[in-house]
Protein backbone atom coordinates (compact mmCIF):
# COMPACT_ATOMS: atom_id res chain seq x y z
CA UNK A 1 0.00 0.00 0.00
CA UNK A 2 1.30 3.23 -0.68
CA UNK A 3 2.34 6.14 1.63
CA UNK A 4 -0.87 8.58 2.24
CA UNK A 5 0.65 11.97 1.26
CA UNK A 6 -0.98 15.50 1.03
CA UNK A 7 -1.67 17.36 -1.68
CA UNK A 8 -3.55 20.60 -2.74
CA UNK A 9 -6.19 19.50 -5.63
CA UNK A 10 -7.78 23.12 -5.57
CA UNK A 11 -6.68 26.83 -5.12
CA UNK A 12 -9.24 30.02 -4.87
CA UNK A 13 -7.89 33.99 -4.16
CA UNK A 14 -9.37 37.25 -3.25
CA UNK A 15 -8.02 40.79 -3.20
CA UNK A 16 -10.08 43.61 -2.58
CA UNK A 17 -10.93 46.55 -5.44
CA UNK A 18 -9.46 49.41 -4.17
CA UNK A 19 -5.33 49.97 -5.01
CA UNK A 20 -3.02 51.88 -3.44
CA UNK A 21 -0.65 52.82 -5.44
CA UNK A 22 3.30 53.98 -4.71
CA UNK A 23 1.60 57.88 -6.27
CA UNK A 24 -0.79 57.73 -4.05
CA UNK A 25 1.32 57.51 -0.87
CA UNK A 26 3.21 59.86 -2.18
CA UNK A 27 0.66 62.16 -1.32
CA UNK A 28 0.44 60.66 2.37
CA UNK A 29 3.82 60.23 3.81
CA UNK A 30 7.34 61.86 2.74
CA UNK A 31 7.99 58.69 -0.34
CA UNK A 32 8.00 58.20 -3.63
CA UNK A 33 7.68 55.79 -6.70
CA UNK A 34 11.76 55.20 -7.21
CA UNK A 35 12.54 54.95 -3.58
CA UNK A 36 9.81 52.36 -2.76
CA UNK A 37 9.98 50.27 -6.31
CA UNK A 38 13.85 50.28 -5.60
CA UNK A 39 13.90 49.28 -1.95
CA UNK A 40 10.78 46.72 -1.76
CA UNK A 41 9.91 46.01 -5.55
CA UNK A 42 6.28 46.84 -4.73
CA UNK A 43 4.10 49.19 -7.19
CA UNK A 44 0.65 48.63 -5.28
CA UNK A 45 -1.01 47.22 -2.95
CA UNK A 46 -4.85 46.11 -2.38
CA UNK A 47 -6.80 47.90 0.52
CA UNK A 48 -10.04 46.54 2.17
CA UNK A 49 -11.57 49.70 2.79
CA UNK A 50 -15.49 48.80 3.12
CA UNK A 51 -16.56 49.72 7.11
CA UNK A 52 -17.37 46.81 8.94
CA UNK A 53 -15.64 44.34 6.74
CA UNK A 54 -12.53 42.04 8.36
CA UNK A 55 -9.99 39.51 7.58
CA UNK A 56 -13.31 37.37 7.40
CA UNK A 57 -14.99 38.51 4.63
CA UNK A 58 -11.81 38.55 2.35
CA UNK A 59 -11.34 34.73 3.62
CA UNK A 60 -14.80 34.15 2.92
CA UNK A 61 -14.51 35.46 -0.58
CA UNK A 62 -11.53 32.95 -1.18
CA UNK A 63 -12.41 29.80 -0.19
CA UNK A 64 -15.81 30.56 -2.10
CA UNK A 65 -13.34 31.07 -5.39
CA UNK A 66 -11.92 28.03 -4.39
CA UNK A 67 -15.57 26.06 -3.91
CA UNK A 68 -17.21 27.53 -7.16
CA UNK A 69 -13.94 26.51 -9.25
CA UNK A 70 -13.05 22.90 -7.85
CA UNK A 71 -16.79 22.07 -7.54
CA UNK A 72 -16.33 20.78 -4.03
CA UNK A 73 -19.41 20.24 -1.56
CA UNK A 74 -18.47 22.45 1.70
CA UNK A 75 -20.27 20.02 3.83
CA UNK A 76 -17.16 17.35 2.46
CA UNK A 77 -14.60 19.60 4.45
CA UNK A 78 -13.41 18.04 8.04
CA UNK A 79 -11.75 21.11 8.88
CA UNK A 80 -10.40 24.32 8.08
CA UNK A 81 -7.41 26.36 9.43
CA UNK A 82 -7.00 29.83 9.14
CA UNK A 83 -3.67 31.88 8.93
CA UNK A 84 -3.51 34.96 10.10
CA UNK A 85 -2.11 37.53 11.87
CA UNK A 86 -5.21 39.77 12.19
CA UNK A 87 -8.08 38.18 13.46
CA UNK A 88 -11.73 39.76 13.19
CA UNK A 89 -11.54 40.08 16.77
CA UNK A 90 -10.02 38.65 20.31
CA UNK A 91 -11.03 35.27 21.48
CA UNK A 92 -13.58 34.10 18.91
CA UNK A 93 -11.70 32.46 15.92
CA UNK A 94 -12.65 33.50 12.96
CA UNK A 95 -11.65 30.41 11.08
CA UNK A 96 -15.02 29.30 13.08
CA UNK A 97 -17.05 32.07 11.90
CA UNK A 98 -15.65 31.47 7.66
CA UNK A 99 -16.56 27.66 7.95
CA UNK A 100 -20.07 28.58 9.34
CA UNK A 101 -20.26 31.19 6.23
CA UNK A 102 -19.04 29.39 3.43
CA UNK A 103 -21.17 25.99 4.70
CA UNK A 104 -18.74 23.82 6.13
CA UNK A 105 -20.93 22.37 8.66
CA UNK A 106 -19.25 19.11 9.14
CA UNK A 107 -15.87 20.78 9.68
CA UNK A 108 -13.82 22.43 12.68
CA UNK A 109 -12.06 25.27 12.63
CA UNK A 110 -9.37 27.21 14.49
CA UNK A 111 -6.65 30.03 13.96
CA UNK A 112 -3.47 29.46 13.38
CA UNK A 113 -0.89 32.73 14.23
CA UNK A 114 2.64 32.78 13.33
CA UNK A 115 3.28 36.10 11.87
CA UNK A 116 4.01 35.85 7.86
CA UNK A 117 5.18 32.43 8.39
CA UNK A 118 1.30 31.02 9.40
CA UNK A 119 0.68 30.18 6.10
CA UNK A 120 3.59 28.28 5.69
CA UNK A 121 2.96 26.62 9.19
CA UNK A 122 -0.51 25.78 8.43
CA UNK A 123 0.92 23.33 5.24
CA UNK A 124 2.61 21.03 7.91
CA UNK A 125 -0.34 20.97 9.98
CA UNK A 126 -2.94 20.57 6.99
CA UNK A 127 -0.50 17.93 5.97
CA UNK A 128 0.31 15.79 9.10
CA UNK A 129 -3.84 15.68 9.74
CA UNK A 130 -4.20 14.94 6.00
CA UNK A 131 -1.14 11.71 6.53
CA UNK A 132 -2.58 11.03 9.60
CA UNK A 133 -5.80 9.16 7.47
CA UNK A 134 -8.47 10.88 9.93
CA UNK A 135 -9.11 13.32 7.54
CA UNK A 136 -9.62 13.97 3.57
CA UNK A 137 -10.43 17.22 2.91
CA UNK A 138 -8.60 19.95 4.73
CA UNK A 139 -9.14 23.62 3.55
CA UNK A 140 -6.24 25.92 4.63
CA UNK A 141 -7.02 29.81 4.14
CA UNK A 142 -4.13 32.53 4.83
CA UNK A 143 -5.76 36.17 5.10
CA UNK A 144 -5.07 39.41 6.46
CA UNK A 145 -6.37 42.79 6.50
CA UNK A 146 -3.06 44.64 7.41
CA UNK A 147 -4.15 47.87 6.81
CA UNK A 148 -6.35 47.42 9.97
CA UNK A 149 -2.72 47.93 12.07
CA UNK A 150 -1.26 49.78 9.53
CA UNK A 151 0.16 53.75 10.69
CA UNK A 152 -1.07 55.65 7.17
CA UNK A 153 1.69 58.34 8.79
CA UNK A 154 4.47 55.60 9.37
CA UNK A 155 6.68 55.74 6.10
CA UNK A 156 8.70 52.53 7.14
CA UNK A 157 5.80 50.17 7.26
CA UNK A 158 2.55 51.55 5.13
CA UNK A 159 4.72 51.31 1.74
CA UNK A 160 4.82 47.37 2.78
CA UNK A 161 1.62 46.18 3.95
CA UNK A 162 -1.30 45.31 1.91
CA UNK A 163 -4.94 43.16 2.77
CA UNK A 164 -5.46 39.82 0.82
CA UNK A 165 -6.47 36.13 0.75
CA UNK A 166 -5.89 32.65 -0.73
CA UNK A 167 -6.99 29.19 0.15
CA UNK A 168 -5.77 25.90 -0.90
CA UNK A 169 -7.53 22.34 -0.26
CA UNK A 170 -5.19 19.47 0.87
CA UNK A 171 -6.33 15.84 0.26
CA UNK A 172 -5.08 12.70 -0.02
CA UNK A 173 -2.69 11.41 -2.77
CA UNK A 174 -1.14 7.56 -3.52
CA UNK A 175 1.48 9.04 -6.22
CA UNK A 176 3.66 10.12 -4.21
CA UNK A 177 2.84 13.83 -5.16
CA UNK A 178 2.05 16.31 -2.43
CA UNK A 179 3.67 17.48 0.52
CA UNK A 180 7.68 16.11 1.24
CA UNK A 181 9.51 17.86 3.56
CA UNK A 182 9.49 20.56 5.98
CA UNK A 183 12.39 22.19 7.62
CA UNK A 184 10.60 24.96 9.82
CA UNK A 185 12.25 27.40 12.61
CA UNK A 186 11.57 29.83 15.50
CA UNK A 187 13.47 32.03 17.37
CA UNK A 188 12.23 34.53 20.46
CA UNK A 189 14.86 36.96 19.43
CA UNK A 190 12.97 38.62 17.22
CA UNK A 191 10.08 39.39 19.84
CA UNK A 192 10.85 43.31 19.90
CA UNK A 193 11.99 44.09 16.00
CA UNK A 194 8.58 43.05 14.82
CA UNK A 195 5.26 43.76 16.84
CA UNK A 196 2.33 45.86 18.33
CA UNK A 197 3.00 47.02 21.54
CA UNK A 198 -0.47 47.15 22.94
CA UNK A 199 -3.76 45.49 22.69
CA UNK A 200 -2.35 42.11 24.17
CA UNK A 201 -2.51 41.07 28.21
CA UNK A 202 0.86 42.59 28.82
CA UNK A 203 -0.46 45.97 27.54
CA UNK A 204 -3.90 46.00 27.34
CA UNK A 205 -5.95 48.91 25.44
CA UNK A 206 -6.63 51.82 26.86
CA UNK A 207 -6.78 55.59 26.56
CA UNK A 208 -3.16 56.18 26.32
CA UNK A 209 -1.62 53.33 24.16
CA UNK A 210 -4.35 54.47 21.83
CA UNK A 211 -3.20 58.24 22.29
CA UNK A 212 0.58 57.19 21.85
CA UNK A 213 -0.61 54.64 18.28
CA UNK A 214 0.53 51.35 20.32
CA UNK A 215 -2.30 49.48 18.52
CA UNK A 216 0.07 49.65 14.81
CA UNK A 217 2.98 47.47 13.67
CA UNK A 218 6.69 48.92 14.48
CA UNK A 219 9.43 46.97 12.52
CA UNK A 220 12.60 47.59 12.93
CA UNK A 221 13.20 47.05 9.17
CA UNK A 222 17.38 46.47 9.17
CA UNK A 223 17.21 44.11 11.69
CA UNK A 224 14.43 41.85 10.47
CA UNK A 225 15.44 42.24 7.03
CA UNK A 226 18.87 40.75 8.15
CA UNK A 227 17.11 37.79 9.48
CA UNK A 228 15.39 37.24 7.22
CA UNK A 229 17.93 37.29 4.32
CA UNK A 230 19.63 34.49 6.08
CA UNK A 231 16.72 32.74 7.70
CA UNK A 232 15.01 32.60 4.20
CA UNK A 233 17.87 31.11 2.52
CA UNK A 234 19.31 28.79 4.56
CA UNK A 235 15.87 26.55 5.33
CA UNK A 236 15.48 27.02 1.72
CA UNK A 237 19.18 25.68 1.04
CA UNK A 238 18.51 23.11 3.66
CA UNK A 239 15.77 21.49 2.32
CA UNK A 240 17.13 21.20 -1.33
CA UNK A 241 20.36 19.64 0.41
CA UNK A 242 18.14 16.98 2.78
CA UNK A 243 15.92 15.93 -0.45
CA UNK A 244 18.96 15.71 -3.12
CA UNK A 245 17.74 18.49 -5.13
CA UNK A 246 19.75 20.39 -7.67
CA UNK A 247 18.56 23.36 -9.22
CA UNK A 248 17.56 21.92 -11.84
CA UNK A 249 15.25 19.76 -10.13
CA UNK A 250 13.30 22.65 -8.48
CA UNK A 251 10.86 24.09 -11.02
CA UNK A 252 9.04 26.99 -9.08
CA UNK A 253 10.03 28.98 -5.89
CA UNK A 254 7.33 30.10 -3.69
CA UNK A 255 8.18 32.83 -1.50
CA UNK A 256 6.64 35.07 1.03
CA UNK A 257 6.84 37.99 -0.49
CA UNK A 258 7.60 40.36 1.81
CA UNK A 259 10.69 42.49 -0.18
CA UNK A 260 11.82 41.78 -3.30
CA UNK A 261 15.82 41.75 -2.53
CA UNK A 262 15.31 39.02 0.06
CA UNK A 263 13.09 36.75 -2.65
CA UNK A 264 16.49 37.88 -4.99
CA UNK A 265 18.71 36.31 -2.28
CA UNK A 266 16.75 33.83 -1.56
CA UNK A 267 16.91 32.77 -5.17
CA UNK A 268 20.68 33.09 -5.62
CA UNK A 269 21.25 30.77 -2.84
CA UNK A 270 19.48 28.15 -4.34
CA UNK A 271 21.09 28.82 -7.67
CA UNK A 272 17.76 29.53 -9.36
CA UNK A 273 17.03 31.19 -12.41
CA UNK A 274 14.49 33.99 -12.62
CA UNK A 275 11.91 32.22 -14.48
CA UNK A 276 11.45 30.15 -12.00
CA UNK A 277 10.95 32.60 -9.23
CA UNK A 278 7.12 33.31 -9.03
CA UNK A 279 6.92 36.93 -7.96
CA UNK A 280 3.49 39.26 -7.92
CA UNK A 281 5.16 41.08 -4.85
CA UNK A 282 4.78 44.58 -7.22
CA UNK A 283 0.55 44.05 -7.34
CA UNK A 284 -0.14 42.98 -3.62
CA UNK A 285 2.28 44.37 -1.36
CA UNK A 286 3.30 42.31 1.46
CA UNK A 287 0.01 40.24 2.76
CA UNK A 288 1.26 38.19 5.18
CA UNK A 289 -0.66 35.53 5.60
CA UNK A 290 -1.81 35.93 2.01
CA UNK A 291 1.26 35.86 -0.03
CA UNK A 292 1.93 31.94 -0.57
CA UNK A 293 -1.59 31.02 -1.66
CA UNK A 294 -1.84 34.24 -3.90
CA UNK A 295 0.90 33.40 -5.28
CA UNK A 296 -0.37 29.95 -6.10
CA UNK A 297 -3.40 31.56 -7.34
CA UNK A 298 -1.78 33.84 -9.85
CA UNK A 299 0.35 31.64 -11.59
CA UNK A 300 -1.63 28.31 -11.09
CA UNK A 301 -1.76 27.64 -14.72
CA UNK A 302 1.55 27.58 -14.98
CA UNK A 303 1.99 24.89 -12.25
CA UNK A 304 2.40 21.31 -13.76
CA UNK A 305 1.60 17.75 -12.56
CA UNK A 306 4.84 17.01 -10.82
CA UNK A 307 6.53 20.24 -10.53
CA UNK A 308 9.21 20.22 -7.72
CA UNK A 309 8.30 23.71 -5.38
CA UNK A 310 10.05 24.88 -2.26
CA UNK A 311 8.22 27.21 -0.34
CA UNK A 312 9.55 30.01 2.04
CA UNK A 313 8.58 32.45 4.20
CA UNK A 314 10.19 34.60 7.26
CA UNK A 315 7.51 36.55 9.92
CA UNK A 316 8.03 37.85 13.55
CA UNK A 317 8.56 36.45 16.19
CA UNK A 318 10.75 35.20 14.32
CA UNK A 319 9.23 32.27 12.58
CA UNK A 320 11.01 31.16 9.57
CA UNK A 321 11.00 27.70 7.71
CA UNK A 322 10.49 26.04 4.02
CA UNK A 323 8.36 23.28 2.64
CA UNK A 324 9.02 20.72 -0.45
CA UNK A 325 5.86 20.04 -2.48
CA UNK A 326 5.34 18.05 -5.36
CA UNK A 327 2.42 19.55 -7.48
CA UNK A 328 -0.48 16.93 -8.02
CA UNK A 329 -2.83 18.59 -10.69
CA UNK A 330 -2.87 20.63 -13.94
CA UNK A 331 -5.11 23.29 -14.38
CA UNK A 332 -8.47 22.21 -16.65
Amino acid sequence: MNKITAAITAVGAYVPDFVLSNQVLETMVDTNDEWITTRTGIKERRMLKEEGKGTSFMAIKAAQNLIEKSGIDPKEIDMLIMATATPDMPVAATGVYVATQIGAVNAFAYDLHAACSSFLYGMSTASAYIESGRYKKVLLIGADKMSSIIDYTDRATCIIFGDGAGAVLFEPNNEGLGFQDEFLRSDGIGREFLKIDAGGSILPASEETVKNRQHYVFQDGKTVFKYAVSGMADVSDKIMQRNNLTKEDVNWLVAHQANKRIIDATANRMGLDEEKVLVNIHRYGNTTSATLPLLLSDFESQLKKGDNIIFAAFGGGFTWGAVYLKWAYNKQ
